[in-house]
């Protein structure tokens, strides 16, 4: 019998070193808080089979106190590159049994290999986070560190999809990497993310607060509309992650990948010509007409539960994805706040990084009015929103359901912004203001010298209603595209989109614009 190459042996012992991290009793710590091993939400991230790893045998490089006398293969991160239906993606993720998953010099090296890769073979980058922050012992080299993690962060923001899934930790200056990325998914009661911990915020300010309090998954998703997307388990996290990496191409200069759908493209939905109440004071869901329009089973809502009054998310409308943008009725009868602004910016602009195009639906009767939102500088925030679709030069379509009024409709993908259509439905009321408003505005002598004021408003504001706030009026100073009936909308966008597939906007020669911020 040959004798086995000592050689052969040293390397499989090594590979078992690296791949139990900070050995078994730590793994069971792991497992006993309820999480999965870095190795392990590899596993269940990619296709089976698929991932192949870089650099395992790094370790601490230097003499700081503690780490030189125990050295850990991979040095507290696995990273390296597999696939995610069949497509590539280059991954890192952060193992918490060697040091805590703290950030070292050397991690961070493994981390701006695998990004700097990616960019080079134009393909998403994932982030699996579970690290105790920046790690002490080094001092500056660890901040180092992260400085380079963030430059890159920036450097490739709309070149390739960013994904941060947040499995643990993330505290300190750390945080600031999956906030510069375009996705970050948390999972509930298992990550959080704050600058500051709980012991700081009360050592300075004396307020008391717990972890899950600070920065949990809920107060991210809901509160500061940090994160995009939470799940309830590690598991259904990293297949979100799959599921939102369906949506968008690999690089910003391809197209995201279609799927045949199982819906007709000339599906037509008669509930959605009954859904718009005759009433305008009474609201509907908007939920429900998107559901009704787009590929069945196929909406992904991102911040749900974050600006409630704005809905946005991804799709697929025969196939192809889209990206939404609406109003919710059924919140704050739909009007556009602060966080709105926000929130709707921030998507119209991953979006047309990434070349998905925007479907929009309007029914909002303007900016929230009131002191607050004013002096919280409601101006400077909807001017994002101005800013954002006048710059995307992706397909941009838009649906005016109902209101559109003022500055709601002109920031709101109106036609005059560069959207390519605009479709109205019979119910699309477009107008500077309400027709009660306008009543009392250019009525007031008439309405206050009347014996009967309440009535004679009424009278006059519906006047006004049938006269000016309908779309025809607007059809006819060629401010919409088309009125349509609602059931036809599916079919239209459908039509919209395939003719529009080969869109060139180039925007004019600069280095970028300077958004309000």
């Amino acid at each position: 019998m040959t004798q086995e190459d000592p050689r052969i042996l040293e390397l499989r012992t090594m590979r078992e070193k690296a791949r139990i991290g900070g050995g078994a009793d730590r793994i069971a710590k792991q497992h006993a808080k309820g999480k999965l091993t870095a190795r392990e939400r590899l596993e269940q991230l990619l296709d089976h089979g698929t991932f192949n790893e870089l650099e395992p045998f790094i370790t601490h490089q230097g003499d700081e106190a503690g780490l030189a006398k125990e050295k850990y293969l991979g040095e507290g991160v696995i990273t390296g590159y597999g696939q995610i239906e069949g497509r590539t993606v280059y991954v890192y993720a952060q193992d918490f049994t060697v040091y805590g998953g703290t950030l070292s010099e050397m991690q961070s090296h493994k981390i701006c290999r695998v990004m700097d890769l990616a960019v080079r073979n134009g393909v998403p980058i994932v982030g699996l986070i579970d690290s105790g922050g920046a790690r002490i012992q080094e001092g500056v080299k660890s901040l180092g560190g992260y400085a380079e993690i963030f430059r890159r962060n920036a450097l490739y923001s709309g070149v390739i999809p960013q994904i941060s899934v947040m499995l643990g930790p993330c505290a300190g200056g750390a945080a600031y990497s999956p906030a510069l990325t375009d996705m970050i998914i948390m999972v509930e009661k298992h990550s959080y993310m704050f600058l500051t911990g709980p012991q700081v915020i009360k050592a300075v300010t004396g307020e008391v607060i717990d972890t899950e309090s600070l920065g949990g998954a809920d107060v991210h998703l809901s509160i500061s509309g940090t994160a995009h997307l939470a799940t309830k388990t590690e598991q259904e996290a990293l297949e979100m992650c799959r599921r939102v990496l369906s949506y968008l191409p690999s690089n910003n200069v391809e197209n995201p990948p279609f799927v045949t759908p199982d819906d007709h493209p000339l599906r037509m939905d008669e509930e959605l010509n009954s859904i718009v109440p005759l009433d305008s004071s009474v609201a509907y869901s908007m939920h429900a007409v998107i559901e009704h329009i787009v590929d069945q089973g196929s909406f992904l809502e991102i911040q749900p539960t974050f600006a409630k009054n704005a809905i946005v998310g991804l799709a697929r409308i025969g196939g192809h994805s889209v990206g939404i943008v609406a109003q919710e009725p059924m919140m704050m009868a739909g009007v556009i706040d602060i966080d709105a602004s926000d929130k709707i910016t921030r998507h119209v602009r991953a979006c047309d990084c990434y070349n998905v195009p925007l479907i929009t639906f309007v029914d909002s009767p303007g900016f929230l009015p009131g002191i607050t939102q004013e002096h919280g500088g409601i101006i400077r925030h909807g001017a994002k929103v101005l800013y954002a679709y006048s710059e995307a030069t992706v397909p941009k379509i838009s649906i005016i359901t109902r209101k559109a009024y003022g500055g709601a409709y002109v920031v709101m993908s109106s036609k005059y912004l560069g959207t390519d259509v605009n479709y109205a439905w019979p119910s699309a009321e477009i107008a500077v203001l309400g027709a009660e408003g306008a009543a009392n505005i250019l009525f007031k002598d008439q309405i206050e010298s009347s014996d009967d004021p309440a009535a004679t408003r009424t009278l006059l504001a519906d006047e006004y209603r049938q006269k000016f706030n309908n779309p025809y009026h607007a059809a006819s100073a060629g401010y919409v595209d088309d009125i349509i009936e609602p059931r036809e909308t599916r079919a239209k966008i459908i039509a919209s989109l395939a003719a529009l597939r080969d869109k060139y906007a180039p925007a004019p020669p600069r280095k970028h614009g300077n958004i309000p911020v």
